[in-house]
Parts: C-alpha cells; sequence; structure tokens
C-alpha cells in the first residue's frame, strides 16, 4: 500500500509520542459551555428518574439489613450486614455471577459483530432505506417473553423446527447446560441486535467522508479503512452501544424464566433475587441480591467508561 497522507497519519497513523499526550491543554470557552450544557439538558431526566427510583432503591437497602419473611412479619429482625455475608460466601451466589457474565460477554460481544454489519448494510442502501431499517426493527419490538416463548417452542423437542432444519435428531436442547445457555444466547441475539445495529448506524454516519475517501486514494483496503477511520471515529457510539447493551444483558431475566426457570445451572442474578423474594418470601435476602446487583450494574457502567475514555472535548484537542 502507498504511504498514507499526513491526515490519515496525523489522525490514525502513528501514536502521538508520550510527552505530546501528557502535555497540559488548557480548557476553553467552547468545552466549558458544552459540558454545563450537557448538565442542563439531562438534569430534568435525572431529577425524575431519582424520585422514581430513589424510594424503591433506599427501601431495598434497608430491607436488606432485616432478617425478614413476607409470611412472618412478627419476626422481623435487625441482622445488619449479615444477608450480605450471607450471599457473598454462598457458592450458588458466585456460580449464578458467573452465569451471567458469560452470558452477557457472548451476547454483547455477537450482537456488536452483526450489528456492525447491519449498520454498514444500512447506511449504503440508497433505495428502500426506510423499509429496510423498520423490517431489521421487528424483532425488537417484539415483547420479550413473547420471543422467549417462540424460541423455547423452536427449540423443543417436540413441536420445535432447529432439530429437522439441521438434522440433530432428539437433541432435548433444555435438558444439557451447554445447549440451554445457548438458546438462551439465541434468544437475547435475535432480539436486541436491532437495537445495537441502529445505535452503531448513527455513529457510523458521523464518520467524515473525506477520510474514507483519502484512505481509498491512498490504496488502503476495506480491512484497513474500518480499522484506522471507520472504528476509531466511531468510538464514541461503540461504548453507548456496548454499554447499554451489557448493562440490558447482566439483568437478564425474562428469557431465562421462561426458557429454563433457572433450572440446568442457568440461574442468573436477576433470577436469583426473584426466587428468593418471590419464591422463597425472604424479603431481607432477596433485598441484599437486588443491592449487589445494582452495585454490579454501576461498577460496570463506570469500568466502562473509565476504559473507553471518550471525551468529545478532548478529540478538538480541548480540555
Amino acid at each position: 500500500m502507498a504511504p498514507m497522507t499526513t491526515t490519515l497519519r496525523r489522525w490514525y497513523g502513528r501514536p502521538r509520542p508520550a510527552t505530546a499526550r501528557a502535555r497540559a491543554v488548557p480548557v476553553t470557552d467552547r468545552a466549558l459551555h458544552e459540558r454545563r450544557l450537557g448538565w442542563e439538558l439531562t438534569a430534568p431526566a435525572f431529577v425524575v428518574m431519582l424520585l422514581v427510583t430513589a424510594y424503591p432503591m433506599l427501601n431495598a437497602v434497608w430491607l436488606s439489613l432485616f432478617s425478614y419473611r413476607i409470611t412472618d412479619p412478627a419476626g422481623r429482625e435487625f441482622v445488619g450486614l449479615r444477608n450480605y455475608a450471607v450471599v457473598l460466601t454462598d457458592a450458588l451466589w458466585w456460580r449464578d455471577v458467573w452465569t451471567t457474565v458469560l452470558i452477557t460477554v457472548v451476547t454483547v460481544a455477537v450482537e456488536l459483530v452483526i450489528g456492525m454489519a447491519f449498520a454498514m448494510v444500512m447506511n449504503r442502501i440508497v433505495f428502500g432505506r426506510r423499509w429496510v431499517r423498520t423490517s431489521i426493527l421487528i424483532p425488537y419490538g417484539i415483547v420479550t417473553v413473547v420471543s422467549a416463548f417462540a424460541w423455547r417452542y423452536a427449540f423443543s423437542l417436540d413441536t420445535g423446527f432447529v432439530n429437522g432444519w439441521f438434522g440433530l435428531g432428539d437433541l432435548a436442547w433444555f435438558s444439557h447446560h451447554g445447549t440451554s445457555l445457548f438458546a438462551i444466547c439465541m434468544s437475547e441475539i435475535w432480539k436486541t441486535t436491532p437495537f445495537m445495529s441502529l445505535l452503531l448506524l448513527a455513529g457510523l454516519a458521523q464518520v467524515p467522508e473525506e477520510l474514507q475517501e483519502a484512505a481509498r486514494m491512498d490504496g488502503a483496503t476495506w480491512r484497513q479503512r474500518l480499522f484506522r477511520v471507520t472504528l476509531p471515529n466511531m468510538k464514541g457510539a461503540i461504548m453507548v452501544a456496548v454499554l447499554f447493551r451489557t448493562l440490558d444483558a447482566y439483568r437478564v431475566f425474562d428469557s431465562v424464566f421462561v426458557m429454563t426457570n433457572g433450572a440446568q445451572e442457568t440461574e442468573t442474578v436477576s433470577f436469583l433475587a426473584y426466587r428468593q423474594m418471590i419464591g422463597r418470601t425472604a424479603l431481607g435476602l432477596g433485598s441484599a441480591v437486588s443491592v449487589l446487583l445494582f452495585l454490579s450494574v454501576v461498577f460496570i457502567a463506570a469500568a466502562f467508561i473509565k476504559a473507553f475514555k471518550v471525551d468529545l472535548s478532548q478529540a478538538r484537542g480541548e480540555r
């Protein structure tokens, strides 16, 4: 390939020296204005969400400090952090965490690849673009419970078509741990890939076309343009798409409840909280699991934002 132009090398070629990266950049008025505008735009939604969710969250934290069953209200007893100790020292909790993480990683990774492919196709379509985008959204518009039931029947030994189509004989998908997880992941991927693709399509539309054209003129291959031009300019969109889907996938409940009901070691953290609070009526333990789930989601969000380090003002050389 011919040498890259000065513009492309400055943007996506060799990394800048550490001294240049570490040099302090003054805060500009534009950056300060955008930060203030961001807070002003998000403040109303933040206040509404806080008013709606503050009481349930605080009540869950309060209940997690008690040994409390609905069937025995008189036996309510303050135990402090004992419920958290019981949960964190139980092997069932860590098994459910591992199952949840596995489902999250597999589904989000596959959705990112397929969603990116869909986004690139939709970005290039000229005729019928509106119809294509609408048709891709159909799976996402279906209620998750309905989607899970459809996939449950598809993988069923008696009524399913998967075994017949792929010549798998009498394979009982929901009688084994691995195949049960595979069916759950397939249901989640089919349902939420359209959401991922639309977010990535929005980011793909922001990639400067002049950079793509300059790369083509330099003889860059499709693969080189993808990894040196397209993806670096979509860093913010990729972070938003992956973050939203990760937080949603980590709280997976509907598909597990409908397809396996937690059998074959497919129970997730959300299902564990449901089983403790609804099945065993143990509000204390169930609330402790819910609080730990919430803290896990907060940790994941903070880790993603820290890892991607997306800042629009820094992308322009501002601080």
